[in-house]
C-alpha cells in the first residue's frame, strides 16, 4: 500500500507482528498524516500477514526472511533517497535491514526497545505460547489480548508461528553502529520489548519520545503519526 503523490519524498513504513499495514497504518490516521506532510508513504504487508502470501512450509521462514523481504523491496522499487521505519515487529526489521547495509536519510523505530532487538526469543517465547493454546486464555489477561487482537486482524495462526522462526538477534554492537538521526517513540506504559530508553541512549544520534499508551493502544494514539510526521520533516 502507498499513500502520497509520487513525487514526494518516499518513506517505507513497516507494521508490527500480528498486524498489518492497514491497522498499523491507516486506520488510525497516521498514513495520511504523514502524507499530508509532503511524503509518500509506502506500507507493505510483511511475509505471513495481511494481503501478503501466508505459506505455511518452513521452508518459506528461514531466519532473518523478513529482512531480506525488505531489502527487496527497496531494490524494486529503486529507492536510494528515502526514510524507514516500523512499529514493534517492523521496528526490529527496520534494525535488521540497518546492520545488512540499507541506508536511509532517517529511521523511525516505535514500539521497540533494546530487549526486542538483542534478545527476540524473548517476546517470541511468549507468543509461542498465545499460538499454541488459543481459546485457552482468561478474559482480561495478556494472553487473551492478544489472542484478540489476532482475531480483529484475522491472522492465520500457522504463518505467525513460523514468522517466529525468522526472528534473528541483533547485537548491541551493531545496534549501536547505527548512525542516522533516529527517533524511538514507544507508549509511556509499553515495556513490552525492555524501556525505549536503553535503545535510544545507545544510539549514536537517537531520541526517545514518549506517547500516550501500552503497546498495543500507542498504535492507535494520533500522537504516533504526528511524531513521526514532525521527526521526517525536521
Amino acid at each position: 500500500m502507498s499513500a502520497g503523490g509520487a513525487d514526494a519524498r518516499p518513506v517505507v513504513l513497516i507494521h508490527g507482528y500480528f498486524s498489518n499495514a492497514f491497522v498499523n497504518w491507516i486506520r488510525y490516521g497516521h498514513a495520511e498524516k504523514i502524507a499530508d506532510a509532503g511524503f509518500r508513504v509506502i506500507m507493505p504487508d510483511l511475509r505471513g500477514h495481511g494481503e501478503s502470501a501466508k505459506p505455511h512450509d518452513a521452508a518459506s521462514y528461514p531466519p532473518d526472511v523478513l529482512m531480506r523481504d525488505g531489502l527487496a523491496l527497496i531494490g524494486h522499487l529503486g529507492l536510494t533517497d528515502y526514510d524507514l521505519g516500523g512499529y514493534s515487529l517492523g521496528g526490529r526489521t527496520t534494525v535488521r535491514m540497518l546492520a545488512n547495509g540499507v541506508t536511509p536519510r532517517r529511521v523511525v523505530i516505535s514500539g521497540m526497545g533494546l530487549r526486542g532487538l538483542t534478545d527476540t526469543q524473548g517476546r517470541g517465547t511468549y507468543f509461542r505460547r498465545v499460538l499454541t493454546n488459543l481459546g485457552s486464555f482468561e478474559r482480561g489477561t495478556p494472553e487473551w489480548l492478544t489472542e484478540a487482537f489476532l482475531n480483529t486482524t484475522k491472522g492465520d495462526p500457522e504463518a505467525l508461528l513460523r514468522i517466529l522462526d525468522t526472528f534473528v538477534d541483533t547485537p548491541r554492537e551493531e545496534v549501536a553502529a547505527i548512525a542516522q538521526p533516529t527517533v524511538v517513540i514507544s507508549g509511556v506504559e509499553d515495556d513490552d520489548n525492555g524501556p525505549a530508553h536503553e535503545l535510544s541512549d545507545l544510539l549514536p544520534d537517537g531520541k526517545l519520545v514518549e506517547i500516550p499508551g501500552n503497546h498495543m493502544s500507542a498504535v492507535t494514539r494520533r500522537e504516533l503519526g504526528e511524531v513521526i510526521a514532525d521527526f521526517l520533516s525536521a
